[in-house]
C-alpha cells in the first residue's frame, strides 16, 4: 500500500506539471470559470425584461389609456401603436413579442357589465418570456379593469386570498440561478475533457510506452490522472465561487463553501473516472470529442440545471438517477441556496461517490486492456 501511494503521488505531480504547462487548456479553464460564468449570468435571461409590446387600441378610452400606462419598464418597453395591416408583419420580423388588441367600446362594455374580450398576440418562439409575459399582461389588464370598475375591494370579499412568499430568491434574480448552473455545466464539461485528453494525448505522443516500462500499475496511472486533473478543476471552482459568483455577481451563498467543495470533489472523482472510461473507448481525440458531446448534452439537459427533474417523465427521472450530475445539481442547490448541511445532502454525496466508484471500476478494466494492447 505504501508503494502504491508513493507511485500515485509522483505520477500525480508529473500529471499536474503537464496540465499546468498546457497553456491552451489552462486558458480554457480560466476563461470558463471566470468570464464565461460572469457573462452567462448577466446575459442569459429567461425572465421578462424590456420586452417590446405593440398595441392595437381601437377604443381610445380612459380605460385603454390606463392599461397602456400600466405597461412600463423594467418589464416592458413603452407600448407602440400599430395598425392591423402592419401588426402581423411586425411580429413576423421579431420586432414585438406581444401585441395587445383592445376592441372598440371596451370601456363602455365594462361599465355596462357586458361580456368583452381583449386579445393578446404572443410570439411563442420565445417560450419562457412568452409564458411569463402573458401572465404579467393578463394581470395588468385585469387590475386596471377592476380599478376602473370600482372593484378595488373585491378580493376582500373572496373566500380565499393568495399570499405569495418567494423563498431563497425573493426578487427572482436570474443571475443567482444561472451563475451557479453555468459553473456546474463548466465542471461537467472540463473535467471529462481534461482527463480524457490527458489519456489520449499520452497515447498519441507515445509517452504511454514510457509508463509501461515503469514498475507502476494501471490503477496508479488512472488514479494519478484523476487526482491531478480533479485538483486543477477544484481550485478553479473555489476561485469562481468566491471571486465571481459571490464577489462580482453578489449572489448570496447561504451554505458552507467548504461543504460544497467537498461535494464538488466527489463529483470530480466521478466525472474524471467517466472521462478515462470514454478515453479508453475512443482511439483518437476526434472520436473522443464525438463520444463526449452526447454525454454532455444529456447530463446538462436532464440533470435539473436546465429544467426541473420533476417535469420529466417518471421513467426518465428514475433513469437519470444513474447520472452523477443529477445528484450534484441537487446537492449544489441545497448547499448554496438553502444552506443545507451534511445531514440533508449526505444521500446525494453518497450517490455521487457510488456512481464514481462504478465508473472507476469500469474505467480500470478498460484501461488495463488498453495498456495490454498498447504493450
Amino acid at each position: 500500500m505504501h508503494t502504491w501511494l508513493f507511485n500515485v503521488l509522483h505520477l500525480s505531480l508529473k500529471e499536474l506539471r503537464c496540465v499546468l504547462r498546457d497553456r491552451t487548456m489552462m486558458g480554457a479553464i480560466v476563461i470558463s470559470f471566470t468570464v464565461a460564468v460572469y457573462v452567462v449570468a448577466l446575459g442569459a435571461k429567461a425572465d421578462v425584461t424590456h420586452v417590446a409590446v405593440g398595441i392595437l387600441d381601437s377604443d381610445h378610452s380612459t380605460l385603454s389609456q390606463r392599461i397602456r400606462a400600466a405597461i412600463r419598464p423594467p418589464l416592458f418597453q413603452e407600448p407602440v401603436d400599430l395598425t392591423r395591416d402592419t401588426a402581423q408583419a411586425e411580429m413576423d420580423e421579431g420586432r414585438y413579442l406581444f401585441v395587445l388588441d383592445i376592441p372598440e367600446h371596451f370601456e363602455a362594455d365594462v361599465q355596462a357589465q357586458r361580456p368583452t374580450e381583449v386579445q393578446l398576440w404572443v410570439d411563442a418562439t420565445a417560450m419562457a418570456q412568452g409564458q411569463l409575459g402573458v401572465a404579467y399582461l393578463t394581470e395588468i389588464v385585469l387590475r386596471e379593469t377592476l380599478d376602473e370598475f370600482k372593484a378595488k375591494g373585491i378580493d376582500a370579499r373572496l373566500p380565499t386570498r393568495p399570499v405569495v412568499h418567494v423563498l431563497f430568491n425573493p426578487n427572482t434574480t436570474t443571475s443567482w440561478f444561472t451563475s451557479v448552473m453555468q459553473l456546474i455545466n463548466n465542471v461537467t464539461v472540463l473535467s471529462v475533457v481534461l482527463v480524457g485528453a490527458a489519456v489520449i494525448r499520452e497515447r498519441e505522443k507515445g509517452t504511454i510506452e514510457h509508463l509501461l516500462v515503469m514498475p507502476v500499475r494501471p490503477s496508479e496511472i488512472a488514479v494519478a490522472k484523476i487526482l491531478a486533473n480533479g485538483l486543477v478543476i477544484l481550485v478553479a471552482v473555489a476561485v469562481s465561487v468566491l471571486a465571481i459568483v459571490k464577489g462580482l455577481l453578489l449572489v448570496p451563498v447561504e451554505g458552507s463553501v467548504v461543504l460544497f467543495l467537498m461535494g464538488t470533489g466527489l463529483y470530480l472523482f466521478s466525472l474524471t473516472a467517466l472521462g478515462i472510461l470514454l478515453a479508453t473507448v475512443a482511439s483518437s481525440m476526434p472520436q473522443f470529442g464525438l463520444l463526449a458531446v452526447p454525454v454532455f448534452v444529456v447530463m446538462y439537459l436532464l440533470s435539473g440545471s436546465a429544467t426541473p427533474v420533476e417535469n420529466m417523465p417518471l421513467w426518465l427521472q428514475h433513469l437519470m438517477q444513474l447520472s452523477p450530475s443529477t445528484h450534484y445539481v441537487k446537492l449544489a442547490q441545497g448547499i448554496l441556496y438553502r444552506a443545507a448541511g451534511v445531514d440533508i445532502v449526505w444521500p446525494q454525496m453518497v450517490a455521487v461517490g457510488g456512481i464514481g466508484a462504478a465508473f472507476l471500476a469500469l474505467a480500470l478494466l478498460r484501461f488495463r486492456s488498453m495498456l495490454a494492447r498498447q504493450g
